[in-house]
């Protein structure tokens, strides 16, 4: 990656946030871009995975990359590259960054991939960065306790450099990596809160305070923390990037990420979440409780082999009324009956049934449902594609 970045000869030149975390990620990219646009910066944004279209993972000023601008990117990086050889993701991180220099923005933020400390975005010295949360996510590449996990995560961090942790429970392997490096290290509870105050909420930082705020659009308690989180990071780049406060607002709620608790159909509503792990399934627990449906909540889950399917559906426990699982189209899925079995021993008394693929399900799943009822689509961004896909060839 530094070699083939040094052969292309670019200097970013404008400040570069890095954005950790097991969940979490995308929803504060999301309010740092906002909040970011909102007070007049032109904002480039690298996220992933994408839903439907790679395009989505790189965005200028809150538009998408055209696919002549990409194919532009990998030309020259393959044209320059030689020998050394990059993975998809890695080629991808270096096409967005070159997109970024060469559109002049005044702020990169950039979402890991995976981990942190060895992940392609690492290869940029950030002069922020924040970790969202830790938790047990992509063991078998991280380590298997939040330990190990915390130490990856903290990686992205940088000597002298704001160093946000959002998690209220930090690994100390985290905590201890951010003092070996020096980094400016603020910490949720302690440096900075988000406090709600009805239907408004307040931020209050090592220098800052600010009061009245709206609540962040994207439901489910968690954004607030992740909102907290990203507040965090412009009060600690105050001065390279001031914010006014009506930017604040604007940003908060304008942030949407598709995917997370989003509806799109009502009577019944269809609500889809690419929840997958077992911190992010009590997130989605909190959000259905304190929703409440008239009816029942319908589930459709789908996901990959490699994930804690018992964490997830113990998370969910006496949330679900009826489950029907299904096989996501990715060679890494887990079988619809696989995963059928694995509900039976954890899902309680709710009855469980299989279908082939997301949309088999949805389909049988609304015809069992009333107009009071809810249906809840989650499990992997695999499974929360194919039901936006589908959806987008119906219009």
């Amino acid at each position: 990656m530094r070699r083939v970045w040094r052969a292309l000869g670019l200097d970013p030149g404008f400040p570069v946030i890095t954005v950790g975390g097991t969940n979490g990620k995308g929803s504060t990219c999301a309010y740092l871009e906002a909040i970011l646009g909102a007070a007049g910066y032109k904002t480039g944004l690298y996220t992933s995975p994408h839903l439907l279209h790679y395009n989505e993972r790189v965005r200028i000023g809150g538009r998408e990359a055209s696919d002549a601008e990409l194919v532009a990117a990998f030309e020259k990086i393959d044209a320059v590259r030689g020998d050394t050889s990059l993975t998809y993701f890695e080629f991808g991180t270096l096409a967005a960054m070159m997109q970024f220099v060469d559109a002049g923005v005044d702020v990169a933020i950039l979402e890991v991939g995976l981990g942190g400390r060895l992940d392609a975005v690492n290869v940029f010295d950030a002069d922020a960065a924040i970790v969202t949360s830790v938790d047990l996510d992509h063991m078998d590449y991280l380590g298997d306790t939040r330990e190990q996990i915390g130490f990856e995560k903290a990686g992205i961090y940088r000597e002298a450099r704001p160093a946000i942790c959002a998690d209220p429970v930090p690994p100390s392997s985290l905590l201890g990596h951010a003092r070996s490096v020096g980094a400016a290290l603020r910490c949720i509870g302690r440096d900075f809160a988000g406090q709600r105050e009805g239907e408004v909420w307040t931020y209050r930082g090592p220098d800052l305070a600010w009061q009245g705020l709206p609540l962040p659009a994207m439901a489910g308690a968690c954004q607030l923390r992740n909102a907290t989180g990203a507040l965090a990071v412009l009060e600690a780049m105050r001065t390279r990037l001031p914010v006014g406060e009506s930017a604040l607002r604007q940003g908060l709620a304008a942030a949407r990420v598709p995917g997370r608790f989003q509806r799109i159909a009502r009577a019944p509503d269809v609500i889809l979440d690419v929840a997958h792990n077992p911190e992010a399934a009590r997130a989605l627990a909190e959000a259905l409780h304190a929703q409440r449906a008239a009816g029942r909540t319908l589930a459709v889950v789908g996901m990959l082999a490699d994930k804690d399917a018992e964490g997830v559906f113990a998370a969910l426990r006496g949330e679900i009324d009826a489950w029907w699982t299904c096989t996501p189209d990715s060679p890494r899925a887990c079988a619809a009956e696989a995963l059928a079995a694995t509900l039976r021993t954890h899902a309680g008394e709710a009855p469980v049934r299989v279908q082939p693929d997301v949309n088999a399900a949805l389909a049988e799943a609304k015809s069992a449902a009333r107009e009071d009822d809810r249906i809840l689509v989650f499990g992997s961004f695999y499974t929360v594609a194919a039901v936006l896909d589908h959806a987008a060839t119906q219009q």
